[in-house]
């Protein structure tokens, strides 16, 4: 493999940990274990460590989705490896 190809696979693995830390602590982390911490805190009438752990999870989600898509193309560009 060439030093681009390692280069690459560095940068494609960084983001992939990159949004499974983040991912991680949206739902183990404020879903899970600061939820009773979270909960003093209301968002719509609901407690916070509540609304993560049904809703607002599933909006980060989204977002890594996108964002997910919008950095791959990116270092797609960058190492010349993207569609036309």
């Amino acid at each position: 493999m060439t030093t681009d190809g390692v280069a690459y696979w560095k940068a494609v693995l960084g983001l992939i940990r990159n949004v499974l830390i983040v991912w991680f602590v949206v739902s183990y982390g404020f879903g899970i274990l600061l939820a009773p911490l979270l909960n003093n805190i209301h968002l719509g009438g609901y407690p916070l460590g509540f609304w993560f752990a049904h809703q607002g999870s599933i909006y980060v989600f989204v977002v890594l989705i996108f964002v997910y898509s919008k950095v791959m193309g990116k270092i797609d560009e960058k190492f010349d490896v993207h569609e036309n």
